[in-house]
Order: structure tokens, then C-alpha cells, then sequence
């Protein structure tokens, strides 16, 4: 027994001093080679940067959300009750600009808005730039006043962050644009009214590398969500309603953001569910869910004769149930630009009027609109794998422009049915159209 616990012993001291011999006689080339090949000066570096990567690997660096490689543990943390705001429906305005202005000033913060709490806020402006990244955890409700009169500095916006990097907004909570008011003084309830702006609920203005998700948007004024001028947004996890006849309640709105990626979100309005406006590019729409609404649409382009270019827009994995529009373009007479390389994939339509659709005579004003021969070119436009009911005879609408007619349009795989198992049709006016697959209704049948 003796004999054997030496022998283990032994045996143990010396697999366990062998490494250290290998390290210390490696050949010198060996050696040069290791740290050319890892980008390090030296081995020593190199096993302090294998350290260094185990260390960040390990389970326990992600117990916590990050912002700029730090966890949200070690943030500072602001919290708006601390600065004089009570949640008890009172107006918190001048303490959420105390706290942001606190976080903004700040080396890494959390500016929290505490749960169970319901904050009452004016316009705010939440501006940048700011020392460094920032997230703003909403877990309360946070309520937009009702007093039309608060809104005279800037009826465009209720809550806007603008010219801010590296943001997160996150949390859980509610954000509610209260906008009954708004929606019974337009003039598309009561046309007796005159049309006047109204506020978006939530604007990210000339943002970089944001984030926005698991958030509950409600009852905006008009737009719920805006993204105008930013670069690499991603937006997932959100809910976003409001009656089916609230006006011009678009869910989410992109105009003039480059790399957006909007995500498993629920979007039921009283306008669009998702609307890609002008100088949008590099946007995948995925795993949304649509209805009530106008649809998921690109455009209005080209309105006022004006210049409009979007390009490489993907949306996929969509479900829409009720709308009164499906995936659409929509163009006025009159402008200029082109709309292009868009796809739409994998879609799965219940009940939906004008399943698909193409307008590049798009009119929303009262007074009919005249004829142009100038337009915005619609080009490479694919629709692969749609399928479901229409609540429309016409399932297919491309209805193009006489002097600049749709181009590279490609149906594939698509079935679509009127409700009750009857056939659909399409209408296809001036578009050059190539079928694959399986295509109901076609085109060519027209």
C-alpha cells in the first residue's frame, strides 16, 4: 500500500511539471510562431489573451445584460423618483429631464423608470450626444398628457431622443400616447375638422447602434414608433396597439435609416403596421404579426413631386389577419427615384384586402389627384411563398405606371384564395412580371 500511494505521488509531480519543461525548451521559432499566428508579441501575451477570452466565455459574465461590455450591475443607476417624479399620475416632466441629463453626463448609466408606477409626462426631449451609452429601463407606465395646449413648442413629437449612440430602451413597461383626443379632432373621423399634425409617440432621431425591445406601445397620437435618420437599429419584442379606426396610428415608421432590423413583434394600429418611408436601406422585417391595419407598406414615395430611394428591404416570416392591405407599394404621380430590391417571403395572409399590391398612382387627399407621367421606378421586387385568403376578388394588384412601368417583378409560389375556397385574380397593368412555381392567381390569366 505503501509502494503504491509513492508511486501516485511520483506520477502526479510528474505530469504535472511537464508542461512547465515543454514551456521553458520550446524552440524560440516555435514561440515566434505562436505569437505571429495569435497577433500577440509573445507567448506570454498569448496565454494572458486565452486568459482573457476564458474569462469573458465563462456563464457568469452573462448573468447580466451588457451595455459597451459592462453589465448592467455595474452601471450607475438613476432612477426618476430620485429626482422628484412620484408615479402617481403626476406630472414627471421637469424629473425626467433632471435624470437624463444626470445619465447622459454620466461614465456608463441605467436611468430606471420603477414598476408599478404611472408617470405623466409633456413633450421631452431626451437629447444627445452624451459621455457614453445609455439604457433606460421601463418598467412603469409612462402616460403622455391629454392637454392638446402642452404639445405648441412642437406638435411633431411627444417623447423624442435624439442624437444619441449606443442607447438601449428596454424594460417591460408601457409607454401610452393617450390619443383619443387627438384621433376624435382629425380630420379624417370628421372631415368638417382641418387636417393638422399630430404627435409621434416615440422618435429616435439621428440615433447609432440602438436598441429597442420588450416594450408596450399604445393609443399614440399618430405614429407609435419613428425611426428617421438612424444607423443600425434593432427593434424586437414589441407590442404595439390601438384601435383599428384610430388615424394615422402607424405602428412602426422608418424613414432615412440605413441597417434596421425589426423583429417577433405585434403590431395592430389603425393605419400601417410597419411603413418604410424614403431613404431607407438595408431593412429586414421578420416574425411579425399584423392586424388590425393598413398592412406592411413601403411608401407613400414621391409625394409633392418629390426625389424618393429605398433599397434592399426584406420582409419575411409576417402574419397578417384582417388588414386592409397586405404587403404593398405605394408611389404618388409626379415624383422621381427608384424603389428597389425588395423582397417579400414567406407570408401567410387571413382575410386580408389586397393581399398584393402595387399602386404608383397612390392618392390620399381629398381631391382626386391629376394625371402625371413622372413616377418612381419600381424595380426587382420579388413575392416568394405567400399564401392565405383574401378578402378581396382581387388578390394581385400591380398597378403600374404608363411611362415607367414596374420592373423585374417575380412571383413565385404564391396561393391565395378568396375566402370560402374561391379562385382570386390578379390585375397586372403595365409591370413586366416573371412567374416560378406555382402562381394563384397569375398574371398571365389576367
Amino acid at each position: 500500500m505503501f509502494l503504491q500511494t509513492c508511486f501516485l505521488t511520483c506520477l502526479i509531480a510528474f505530469l504535472l511539471s511537464f508542461p512547465c519543461y515543454f514551456c521553458s525548451h520550446a524552440s524560440p521559432h516555435y514561440n515566434d510562431h505562436l505569437g505571429k499566428a495569435s497577433g500577440h508579441n509573445s507567448p506570454r501575451t498569448f496565454i494572458n489573451a486565452i486568459k482573457t477570452r476564458e474569462l469573458e466565455n465563462w456563464p457568469w459574465r452573462k448573468f447580466g445584460s451588457k451595455v459597451g461590455g459592462r453589465s448592467l450591475a455595474s452601471l450607475k443607476t438613476i432612477n426618476v423618483n430620485d429626482y422628484g417624479a412620484k408615479g402617481d399620475g403626476s406630472d414627471a416632466t421637469e424629473a425626467f429631464k433632471k435624470a437624463w441629463e444626470a445619465a447622459c453626463s454620466s461614465e456608463g448609466s441605467v436611468l430606471v423608470v420603477p414598476k408599478n408606477k404611472n408617470y405623466l409626462l409633456k413633450p421631452i426631449t431626451f437629447q444627445g450626444p452624451c459621455k457614453s451609452g445609455i439604457t433606460v429601463q421601463i418598467y412603469g407606465t409612462v402616460q403622455a398628457s391629454a392637454d392638446r395646449s402642452a404639445y405648441s413648442s412642437d406638435i411633431a413629437h411627444w417623447i423624442l431622443f435624439e442624437n444619441v449612440q449606443n442607447l438601449v430602451v428596454q424594460g417591460g413597461g408601457v409607454i401610452n400616447g393617450n390619443g383619443k383626443t387627438w384621433w376624435e379632432n382629425s380630420c379624417k373621423v370628421n372631415d368638417e375638422l382641418p387636417c393638422k399634425e399630430a404627435p409621434t409617440a416615440l422618435t429616435f432621431y439621428n440615433c447609432k447602434n440602438l436598441v429597442v425591445k420588450n416594450l408596450k406601445i399604445q393609443n399614440a397620437q399618430q405614429i407609435h414608433v419613428s425611426f428617421e435618420n438612424c444607423v443600425g437599429v434593432q427593434a424586437s419584442g414589441l407590442t404595439i396597439i390601438a384601435p383599428g379606426n384610430s388615424p394615422n396610428t402607424d405602428g412602426i415608421h422608418v424613414a432615412g435609416t440605413q441597417n434596421i432590423q425589426i423583429s417577433n413583434s405585434v403590431i395592430g394600429t389603425g393605419d400601417d403596421c410597419i411603413s418604410i418611408a424614403s431613404g431607407s436601406q438595408k431593412v429586414q422585417v421578420t416574425g411579425v404579426t399584423c392586424g388590425p391595419g393598413h398592412g406592411i407598406s413601403i411608401g407613400s414615395l414621391g409625394s409633392g413631386d418629390t426625389e424618393s430611394h429605398i433599397s434592399d428591404v426584406t420582409v419575411s416570416d409576417a402574419t397578417l389577419s384582417g388588414t386592409t392591405n397586405g404587403v404593398r407599394i405605394k408611389t404618388w404621380q409626379g415624383g422621381s427615384g427608384i424603389a428597389s430590391n425588395i423582397k417579400f417571403q414567406n407570408i401567410v395572409m387571413h382575410n386580408v384586402d389586397n393581399p398584393i399590391i402595387i399602386d404608383q398612382k397612390y392618392c390620399d387627399q381629398a381631391k382626386p389627384c391629376k394625371s402625371q407621367s413622372s413616377a418612381v421606378l419600381v424595380q426587382n421586387v420579388l413575392y416568394q411563398n405567400i399564401k392565405g385568403t383574401s378578402s378581396s376578388n382581387e388578390a394581385i394588384q400591380l398597378n403600374c405606371s404608363d411611362d415607367f412601368p414596374c420592373e423585374g417583378i417575380i412571383l413565385q409560389d404564391i396561393n391565395i384564395q378568396v375566402g370560402g375556397g374561391k379562385a382570386a385574380k390578379a390585375v397586372c397593368n403595365n409591370a413586366r412580371v416573371t412567374q416560378k412555381g406555382d402562381v394563384s392567381p397569375n398574371c398571365m390569366e389576367a
